[in-house]
């Protein structure tokens, strides 16, 4: 079953960021400079957290993935562009 998650970072670190960066932009889209949509299976995302575990420096960098439920989701809007949030985008090959 796949779920919707939301992943925000940050880090002090220009190499660490877009290492980042590049990383979840092959599992979800970038919905803010470091924000992403993702609609990703179980077993897809503990393989997306290890990876993320490797890039990540605890005591400086900040990353946080968060659960929308099917409820919420559909409570979900942009109010700056027509996108839907969580749909996902053409381009990425899982």
């Amino acid at each position: 079953m796949k779920r919707n998650i939301l992943v925000c970072y940050d880090t002090p670190s220009t190499k660490r960021r877009t290492k980042i960066s590049d990383l979840l932009s092959k599992y979800g889209t970038r919905v803010n400079y470091s924000v992403f949509e993702l609609l990703i299976n179980d077993t897809k995302l503990k393989s997306l957290e290890a990876k993320l575990l490797s890039l990540l420096k605890p005591k400086e960098d900040s990353l946080r993935i968060y659960h929308i439920c099917e409820n919420c989701l559909y409570k979900s809007k942009s109010l700056c562009d027509d996108k839907q949030p969580f749909l996902p985008s053409e381009s990425l090959i899982l």
